[in-house]
């Protein structure tokens, strides 16, 4: 398996979403971008990714903080970042989010072995509440049994 380093985390995303399908895509990056994320400072809560109008993937509303010593140079921190996707990929998703009214969200962000930032995306349908129930009760659940097979 890669080896890589896991930089920030969507906790929402299994919460909220059902996951289908997840996939692994590059993200264009500034420089002091890069370094903001070397120093695990990435929030991806409000993050979704979505389409332009010509069939390009956009991440949005992903936060990366100012890097305080790039003075000059820094970018914006909530400005939309481009994926790199292939076209064959871009238009596989772009049928399934029409078709089935799914959604990309970001799950994770990471460097790979190679030391390029990449990001997990997963291609979900939104939970309804009861769904978000039995999501709550399975998981004390299993704490539960954790518990009991601990004592035994």
């Amino acid at each position: 398996m890669a080896e890589y380093r896991e930089v920030g985390f969507n906790r929402r995303a299994n919460y909220d979403y059902e996951i289908l399908e997840k996939i692994e895509a590059g993200i264009i990056l500034r420089g002091s971008e890069v370094k903001s994320l070397r120093l695990h400072k990435v929030s991806l809560a409000d993050a979704y990714a979505g389409l332009s109008k010509n069939n390009e993937v956009f991440i949005y509303q992903m936060h990366i903080p100012e890097y305080a010593l790039a003075n000059r140079m820094n970018h914006d921190p909530k400005r939309m970042r481009k994926l790199l996707l292939r076209k064959r990929q871009i238009s596989r998703f772009v049928g399934q989010l029409k078709k089935n009214g799914l959604t990309l969200i970001p799950i994770s962000v990471y460097f790979n072995e190679k030391g390029f930032v990449k990001i997990s995306l997963g291609l979900g349908k939104g939970k309804k509440n009861i769904d978000k129930r039995e999501t709550i009760k399975q998981r004390e659940w299993n704490r539960t049994k954790l518990r009991l097979l601990k004592r035994q």
